[in-house]
């Protein structure tokens, strides 16, 4: 069975971290702590007193002053591994902690959990050919050598960098290793804890390129995992739900996120607030628990991002390059059906598609599975449509040899509507007013990710009022938006009023308009 040793950075809060600790240790795992030398040192004494009798608690051997960025905090780990190998020869699995993480599942789910799988679980993808890093250094953080802290030493930081820079002076990365990037927070089996520990008293040629790395805790362990490990026993994770804002802070979680928490798919959360008093005390009641069923929905992220995504349309300050790199064509003319009901959109563009010679992609920016023609590789994701998506649509128009294309799109991609609204092309969009029940909206939360199979009832019933604030938003935008050409038919009306708008969007007769509006069954759900 599974036992594992905690290693632990912390540097604040001694009562949380006692609490930590004996809450971890309590159903017979380990802990090793690294305390920040730079902490109170009444702290540190005031820890060491309360677990100085509880034979699972390691300290590390050597504290040392731990800065963001710097290679003091993978030392500091080094050392607190070190302490938790010699203290605890049982202990099958290492599992990297801070004092704002807390277990949201039980002891025996985690056990259970790393007993099914002979596995190492650490973020660990390509440093160049991913996109982990968003902004700033990238190559510089590697080839320069950073000798200060770049927040308690700005100056010196990027006067040293600026001089290397400007005389050339790089160095190479060692030849054998491939270097990898990816979240601090990792669980290692014991074989792989001891593998790097002979690789760092070897190497001594890669411990010196990693100590004047900058921000090597996202390099150190993910860099060493990936060459001593067969791939096949790494998985790319973390088991720590963790998650950032736009500007790269960690979210906080507070006391009502509890039932959202423990349906995600990890063993720990980070960060709990230190305010989260009743989350804290069901959080470590937890652990300790037995014959818990947790439900995994795992749709976290996915809300996260849609929530903090609401309110923050004109974020952009600038049109990306490909948005202006050519007009669809002044002869040409995209018509957009818009529609929150995906099928009823489906329904409608199949019906106009046999009553006219005007050709149909339905939502294209949305499912990736949409059929497509092969159009040399722009067409194969949803990000590579998104980015090219004139290009694209130009493409489209040749593919089909038509001067007349029918796309179908969301209403919460208003930034298309708003780019190909300001082609030179002619555009004209459809929107189709849906009724919206609570079924429907639950089933598209589930599509979309912001929901999943196991979400608990109380969380989409929190949701929903959410989701019908967002659809009104939609549609207040796009009728704000004081587009040219821009037709409405509503599910509250009549097939022959509906008739109408349908003749003017689609450029039909009345009769052929009239034989569309009345296709069957066209807003069931």
């Amino acid at each position: 069975m599974a036992k594992i040793a905690f290693i632990l950075l912390c540097h604040k809060d001694p009562k949380a971290i006692i609490d930590q600790a004996e809450r971890l240790t309590a159903v017979g795992d380990y802990m090793a702590i690294h305390f920040d030398a730079r902490a109170k040192p009444e702290h540190f004494a005031q820890i060491k007193a309360a677990l100085k009798d509880n034979p699972n608690v390691v300290f590390s051997r050597k504290r040392i002053k731990c800065g963001w960025g710097a290679w003091s905090l993978v030392q500091a780990t080094i050392y607190a591994v070190e302490a938790a190998v010699d203290a605890f020869p049982r202990a099958t699995h290492f599992y990297m902690l801070s004092g704002d993480c807390m277990a949201i599942k039980s002891a025996e789910y985690a056990h259970a959990f790393l007993d099914a799988n002979d596995t190492d679980y650490i973020e660990s993808f390509d440093y160049f050919e991913s996109d982990w890093i968003k902004t700033g250094f990238k190559e510089e953080r590697l080839i320069y050598r950073h000798f200060f802290n770049e927040r308690t030493q700005k100056r010196l930081f990027y006067t040293s960098f600026n001089i290397q820079k400007k005389l050339g002076i790089t160095r190479e990365i060692p030849k054998d290793l491939q270097i990898q990037i990816g979240s601090q927070w990792w669980c290692l089996r014991r074989r792989t804890i001891e593998w790097i520990l002979e690789f760092t008293r070897k190497r001594k040629d890669v411990m010196r390129f990693f100590k004047t790395t900058w921000i090597p805790d996202e390099t150190f362990f993910q860099t060493l995992v990936r060459h001593l490990v067969p791939e096949k026993e790494i998985e790319t994770r973390t088991l720590t739900f963790l998650m950032f804002s736009d500007y790269g802070m960690p979210v906080t979680f507070y006391n009502d996120h509890y039932d959202l928490l423990l349906s995600q798919d990890f063993l720990f959360a980070r960060k709990i607030s230190p305010e989260a008093t009743q989350l804290k005390e069901r959080l470590g009641n937890l652990y300790a628990a037995e014959d818990q069923v947790f439900q995994i929905s795992n749709e976290g992220a996915g809300l996260f991002k849609f929530l903090t995504e609401r309110g923050r349309i004109g974020r952009r300050f600038a049109t990306r390059f490909w948005e202006t790199e050519a007009t669809l064509g002044r002869d040409r003319e995209l018509l957009i059906v818009v529609c929150k009901k995906w099928h009823v959109a489906k329904r409608l563009v199949e019906s106009i598609a046999h009553g006219t010679n005007i050709p149909v992609v339905e939502y294209i920016f949305n499912e990736e599975d949409t059929p497509l023609p092969d159009l040399g590789g722009i067409q194969r994701t949803l990000s590579k449509r998104h980015r090219h998506r004139r290009a694209l649509m130009r493409m489209l128009f040749e593919y089909f040899e038509a001067s007349r294309l029918i796309v179908c799109m969301d209403p919460g991609n208003f930034y298309l509507l708003e780019d190909f609204g300001s082609d030179r092309s002619g555009t004209r969009i459809l929107e189709i007013e849906c009724n919206y029940t609570d079924e429907f909206l639950i089933g598209h939360s589930k599509r979309i990710g912001l929901a999943g199979e196991q979400t608990s009832e109380d969380t989409l019933q929190r949701l929903l009022p959410t989701i019908r604030n967002e659809i009104a938003f939609e549609k207040d935008r796009l009728h704000d938006a004081n587009f040219d050409s821009l037709f409405s038919i509503r599910e509250s009306d009549s097939a022959q009023d509906n008739a109408g708008p349908l003749a003017d969007f689609l450029g039909i007769s009345q009769e052929k308009a009239q034989q569309i509006a009345d296709t069957p069954y066209l807003f069931a759900d």
